[in-house]
C-alpha cells in the first residue's frame, strides 16, 4: 500500500490533505462529477423542487439518468429526498446543510461562465474577421 506522503506527493496543497486517505480535490470531483449533477445542485440552490420540476429544467436528461444522479447526490449527503404519503406520490428534493455549502462555489462558476461568455461574445462582435451585413 502506498503511504499517505507518496499519495499526495504531487498535490500543491499536500500539507493540508496529507492527513486524508484521499485528496480533497479528488473527493469533490467524485461527488459532483456526472453530466447533470452541477445543474441539479444549481437548480436546488434556490428552492426545493419536485422530480418533474427538475426534469423540466433539464429537458435532455432521461428519467433513468436523472434518477441515478439524484440518488448519487443523496448518497453523498448533498441533497435530501422527502416522500409525502399521498396518492399520487409526491417527492421533493432539496439541498442538505452540507449541500448548501457548495452554493458559493456554484455562484463563482456561474460568474466565471458569465465573464467568459462576455469576453468571447465581445471578441466575436469586435473581430474584424467577421463579415457584417
Amino acid at each position: 500500500m502506498i503511504d499517505k506522503e507518496k499519495r499526495h506527493e504531487e498535490c500543491h496543497m499536500k500539507e493540508k490533505c496529507v492527513k486524508y486517505d484521499i485528496c480533497p480535490m479528488i473527493m469533490v470531483q467524485k461527488i459532483i462529477s456526472g453530466k447533470w449533477k452541477i445543474l441539479i445542485l444549481w437548480y436546488l440552490s434556490y428552492k426545493t423542487l419536485r422530480f418533474n420540476d427538475i426534469k423540466k429544467r433539464l429537458p435532455y436528461v432521461t428519467q433513468k439518468m436523472l434518477t441515478q444522479q439524484l440518488r448519487s447526490l443523496e448518497e453523498d449527503n448533498l441533497i435530501f429526498r422527502k416522500v409525502y404519503p399521498v396518492v399520487p406520490p409526491k417527492v421533493e428534493y432539496g439541498l442538505t446543510e452540507v449541500g448548501k455549502k457548495i452554493i458559493p462555489i456554484l455562484e463563482m462558476m456561474h460568474g466565471f461562465g458569465a465573464e467568459y461568455l462576455e469576453q468571447v461574445y465581445d471578441k466575436e462582435v469586435n473581430s474584424p474577421e467577421i463579415s457584417r451585413p
